[in-house]
């Protein structure tokens, strides 16, 4: 299915609580985020990966009384919503131990529609706890942040059959990586095209055939390992994981990933690598209460 593009509508400069952050200040809110480590690691890679490959074209903002309310945001929070409007999704990030400064933002009435529902992507859990004093949660997913302070060296792929191959994909390989994407509801087809063409990304192949797959995401995390049934428990993850978790970490970017709690199998797999995990985080659906 072939996802809309956001559309064009008019980018607001200020907000009741909020400013827009110039490009040409971005690199000193990315700065200032590395104090709040681990917790601002999605936040600030975010920025990173913007500046550095621009892969998709978010508005970042920041308090009014930055960086005293070091509280930020950047829209569209993710890169499919049901109505493609760039305010209708979002991404925050302020230390859990202030919370409290996300009344700023749902007290937002400028930027937002608070009458409307709010899609909020992976944010960590004591912000989405705040958010529920005035919203409810729906449709709420946890995933766990995993990170990895040493890479591993070595990316030998001389374990593989003769007939399996580990790839660099191309954009033509993007609508069988869409569609196994799990939450392709949220992110379209068309960031997995760019991400390709900018970022890296790697595939599996048996005889040709796409097995599994693992792209560098638009926030600077490795995008959730997928692999087609018909090809679990052959120990391909393993070389996919070993190869994504050098490169992004050669490129400058600390190696992460998003680990649903009950998914074993990616987090045995990660811990083996040296990811270690951060902080819990919660994607949903904010309805007005």
């Amino acid at each position: 299915m072939h996802i809309k593009p956001y559309k064009e509508m008019e980018i607001v400069p200020e907000g009741k609580n909020f400013r827009i952050v110039p490009e040409d200040e971005l690199q000193a809110v990315a700065d200032f985020l590395v104090r709040y480590m681990p917790e601002s690691l999605k936040f600030h890679q975010t920025i990173q990966t913007y500046l550095n490959n621009k892969v998709w074209n978010f508005h970042f903002y920041v308090a009014k009384n930055w960086p005293e309310d070091p509280i930020c945001l950047h829209f569209p929070g993710c890169t499919s919503t049901p109505n493609s409007q760039i305010y209708e999704s979002v991404t925050v990030f302020c230390p859990s131990a202030r919370a409290d400064l996300v009344d700023l933002v749902t007290s937002e009435s400028i930027l937002l529609d608070l009458t409307q529902p709010l899609y909020l992507n992976f944010t960590h859990e004591a912000i989405v706890n705040r958010f529920e004093k005035r919203y409810e949660a729906h449709d709420k997913i946890t995933g766990d942040v995993y990170a990895c302070d040493n890479p591993p060296a070595d990316v030998d792929t001389d374990g593989l059959p003769p007939d399996v191959e580990l790839v660099r994909l191309q954009p033509e390989h993007m609508k069988a990586v869409h569609d196994l994407y799990p939450a392709s509801d949220i992110e379209c087809r068309e960031v997995f095209e760019k991400l390709v063409a900018e970022l890296p990304a790697y595939g599996i192949f048996v005889e040709g055939q796409l097995a599994a797959w693992m792209v560098q995401s638009y926030y600077g995390a490795m995008f959730s390992m997928q692999t087609r049934p018909e090809f679990r428990r052959k120990g391909y993850g393993i070389y996919l994981a070993r190869r994504l978790t050098k490169e992004v970490a050669a490129r400058g970017y600390k190696p992460f990933v998003v680990i649903r709690p009950e998914n074993d199998a990616s987090r045995s797999l990660y811990t083996k690598l040296g990811f270690e995990k951060r902080f819990r985080t919660v994607r949903a659906v904010l309805r007005p209460r």
